[in-house]
């Protein structure tokens, strides 16, 4: 006789949404209290940043939380039967985005989908489909409204170095403001992005001139912007630790110093041991401008003649 086979156990996110959904039905997490984030659920259930994303995203679509700029993830207030979603205006392709950009900069690309946009506008999901057909659009179509924000001069700099800077620097601006975006931006394959296009054409035009053939053009322009872009993709990871530990990069390493300094005496670690003797000024905007004028120095030497075009 075949051994009988218990009960299918729940995968890992539906077991810990489950657990929070029972802490909110039996008000342990009342309505406007904050649930962990995602960082939190990853340390206090030893799962993956993927798997805690998730967890959140399940209780969102069920109504049970909501992103709040500013606050991050809070228990949502408990809702009656929902009015006809005719008896509520439209939302315009515009309110739409910019629900779902600000819903983004609160918590994360995992805070965004159909569904929770169309909650925070009040109106059912299916309102979404005039405007957007999937997510997948739908954050397509953030990007290039988060790149609008700060549209390109009319009159560029004078030179090609000041041209590419001032471009890159405009690109930053926009990843500090939205730290979600560089996560969606690919340099691998190219997204149908008006206003990220005219960011590769500035930056094109912006060689115009100097004797450089389109190979090397091309990968200067794309080159900047995947400096730009792999700097940035480390801001999010940042604030949401600063979110999660409530200290600063600044607290939180002096609260590790210890633990460092075992880590480098004895010899191992030497170099590094030295030179951090005295402190060290160094952080995201340190290491993005130093970059920044290390690969325009590159370019600089391409365009005087020093490197062959292409190579």
């Amino acid at each position: 006789m075949p051994a009988q086979r218990g009960p299918r156990p729940q995968p890992p996110y539906q077991r810990i949404a489950t657990e929070i959904r029972h802490r909110i039905e039996r008000g342990e997490l009342r309505p406007g209290d904050r649930v962990p984030s995602a960082r939190q659920l990853t340390r206090e259930h030893g799962i993956a940043i993927a798997t805690a994303t998730r967890v959140l995203a399940r209780l969102r679509d069920d109504g049970l939380v909501l992103t709040r700029p500013g606050a991050g993830t809070v228990v949502a207030e408990p809702t009656g039967p929902a009015r006809p979603a005719r008896s509520r205006p439209e939302p315009s392709r515009d309110r739409v985005l910019r629900t779902a950009v600000a819903l983004a900069d609160a918590g994360g690309l995992g805070a965004v989908s159909l569904r929770s946009v169309a909650a925070e506008l009040g109106v059912a999901t299916l309102a979404l489909h005039r405007h957007v057909r999937s997510r997948d659009e739908l954050i397509l179509a953030m990007v290039d409204a988060a790149l609008a924000e700060a549209p390109l001069p009319a009159v560029e700099p004078a030179g090609w170095r000041a041209r590419l800077e001032a471009l890159a620097r405009a690109q930053w601006a926009i990843y500090r403001r939205h730290r979600w975006v560089p996560h969606v931006i690919t340099i691998a394959r190219p997204q149908p992005l008006p206003h990220g296009m005219a960011h590769t054409d500035r930056a094109l035009r912006a060689t115009a001139g100097l004797g450089l053939d389109r190979h090397a053009r091309w990968h200067v322009a794309i080159t900047l912007m995947a400096y730009v872009k792999g700097v940035a993709v480390n801001l999010e990871a940042g604030a949401r630790a600063v979110q999660d530990t409530g200290l600063t990069d600044e607290e939180w390493v002096d609260r590790q110093q210890d633990t460092f300094h075992r880590l480098m005496t004895g010899g191992r670690l030497a170099t590094m041991d030295a030179l951090t003797a005295g402190g060290v000024d160094l952080d995201l905007e340190t290491v993005f401008d130093f970059g920044l004028r290390r690969l325009l120095d590159g370019v600089a030497v391409l365009v005087d003649g020093g490197l062959t075009p292409g190579t």
